[in-house]
């Protein structure tokens, strides 16, 4: 008996270090939201089914089938082996991995280790009903081992009515709470793009007269959004802003009817996320479920330099106000704007006046002169002044990892590393073209595009070659179209760099610090599941 729980319990230890990475991958993949991390799995047999644990299987299998004291008990033995150096492979890989994301230990999490843990009693409790099967126990825990993706999937799906009670609990708080908070107005925001910039520059100006309360980080699902009412909101707050993400149809009407959102904001419309959503109709549809689930005395800000936004019927009746760079034809227009490394300067101009005002601000690029300007127009519409849009716009912060502006001694770092599409990527590269001094470029590369990525990668690398002095690519499998893109513009090889950690990237940079600034950017980094 003891010899038994002894293996019993090493194996079910591998299982918990294996079952870690497993339940880190289900946490990245918004815990199989539309079926994301089945397809994970999918793609990623290699990973998650490992040869050695293939191998403690069939000998434990086969002191199963033998069932003799002593060869049984040698094979097991030995499974034993294999798993203890494929234990100590996977902690020194992890040792080695770059981690941007860790596996955050919440409530839902610990649930599931329940569920876990329980599961792999069940085969104890035959045991100790009948000794002789202690060889087949120990199999049905090798073949949980051996499956642990599988099996923290399972977890999840027997957590399914569980998890529908703490959902309807918390949703049902969440109302209570904002029915009642009868003075606070409610704005969403969502996009394909620059939601989180967007929202974090909204707050600031409007905190320059209202208390804003924005859902904090990305928390932009529906779970986000509770847990930002129920933990945060607080009763003084007059403003609340909801980020809202989706990934397919209806996700962000479903937002929409828990939050209730007066006015709205939608950033720019792309590709990001064709591949759940299956088709831009998809995604320009359901970026409009913000605008068309406003009330009639809502207002809407849109980008008329936005194909998408310009060429979509709105099927109800609310207060629309364009803004453009473009087209001089919106409502609020930006014009004169000037990018230096401290930051950028520009003019707005209002419909019906014919006095441009200035603005200020440390963010860098077009794209964040758009969200500075949907913030300034929704501003405008709630009562602020334009000396408190002004003083707003001053003083709103850089925005981490989305084209910030860092000077690490040896180089100036644009960091935007947060998320990567092709609109994103094309006005980051033109941010470095403006800056004097040797650029780099630093990226995996876009994700997430469905059939088009390849081409579109493709084409980024084309754009990199235009801009770049140098270029480093993190992934050499991952980064082939952009190796192919840049071929096609016949850029120099020897400036091409490929590594597999970006962090090599910093100590390369550092060889090429000459007599002008050196501006490396930084464009995406890929979340854990992408690793090579």
């Amino acid at each position: 008996m003891v010899y038994f729980l002894i293996c019993y319990g090493l194996i079910l230890i591998y299982n918990l270090v294996k079952g870690k990475k497993a339940m880190h991958m289900l946490q990245q993949n918004l815990y199989n939201e539309n079926n994301r991390y089945a397809k994970w799995l999918d793609k990623n047999i290699k990973t998650a089914y490992l040869y050695p644990d293939l191998i403690s299987l069939v000998m434990i299998a086969g002191a199963c089938l033998l069932n003799q004291t002593l060869i049984s008990n040698i094979l097991i033995g030995v499974s034993l082996v294999f798993y203890g150096f494929t234990a100590y492979l996977i902690k020194k890989r992890e040792k080695n991995e770059q981690v941007k994301k860790p596996l955050v230990v919440t409530a839902r999490v610990k649930r599931l280790l329940v569920t876990l843990t329980i599961v792999y009693c069940i085969p104890l409790i035959l045991y100790f009903a009948c000794a002789e099967y202690q060889y087949f126990v120990l199999f049905t825990l090798a073949m949980f081992t051996t499956f642990v993706y599988s099996m923290v999937l399972l977890a999840k799906i027997l957590n399914t009515p569980v998890e529908r009670m703490v959902y309807r609990k918390f949703y049902r708080q969440a109302q209570r709470k904002l029915k009642s908070m009868n003075h606070l107005s409610v704005v969403g925001i969502t996009g394909s793009y620059g939601k989180t910039s967007s929202k974090n520059i909204l707050a600031s100006i409007l905190n320059a007269r209202y208390i804003t309360r924005p859902t904090p980080r990305n928390l932009n699902t529906e779970y986000g959004l509770m847990i930002t009412i129920n933990n945060h909101l607080d009763k003084f707050d007059e403003v609340f802003i909801a980020e809202m993400g989706a990934y397919t149809r209806g996700e962000i009407k479903t937002l929409c009817d828990m939050v209730h959102p007066k006015y709205g904001i939608l950033t720019r419309i792309g590709t990001a996320h064709l591949e759940s959503f299956g088709s831009q109709e998809n995604i320009q549809k359901t970026k409009f479920e913000l605008i068309e689930s406003l009330p009639s005395d809502g207002i809407a800000i849109l980008n008329m330099d936005d194909e998408l936004q310009t060429s979509y019927e709105l099927k109800n009746d609310v207060e629309v106000v364009w803004i453009g760079i473009d087209r001089l034809d919106a409502d609020v227009v930006a014009k004169n704007i000037q990018c230096s490394g401290k930051g950028s300067t520009f003019d707005i101009l209002f419909d019906g006046e014919k006095k441009a005002y200035p603005f200020e601000t440390k963010l860098l690029g077009k794209n964040n002169v758009y969200n500075i300007l949907a913030s300034v127009a929704l501003g405008r519409k709630m009562g602020m002044t334009i000396e408190e849009l002004q003083q707003g716009v001053r003083k709103t912060k850089q925005i981490e990892h989305r084209l910030e502006l860092r000077d690490l001694g040896y180089m100036y770092m644009i960091d935007d590393a947060y998320n990567s599409n092709p609109v994103g990527a094309k006005a980051a590269l033109d941010v470095l073209a403006m800056m004097d001094g040797l650029k780099v470029v630093v990226t995996p590369g876009m994700i997430e595009l469905g059939e088009k990525q390849e081409e579109l990668n493709r084409e980024f690398g084309r754009q990199i070659a235009s801009v770049a002095d140098q270029v480093i690519l993190v992934g050499e499998k991952i980064t082939k179209p952009i190796q192919e893109g840049l071929k096609d513009a016949g850029y120099d090889k020897n400036k091409i760099h490929i590594l597999n950690d970006v962090t090599k990237a910093y100590e390369l940079i550092r060889t090429w610090k000459e007599k002008k600034d050196v501006f490396a950017l930084f464009e995406n980094d890929l979340p854990d599941n992408y690793n090579e």
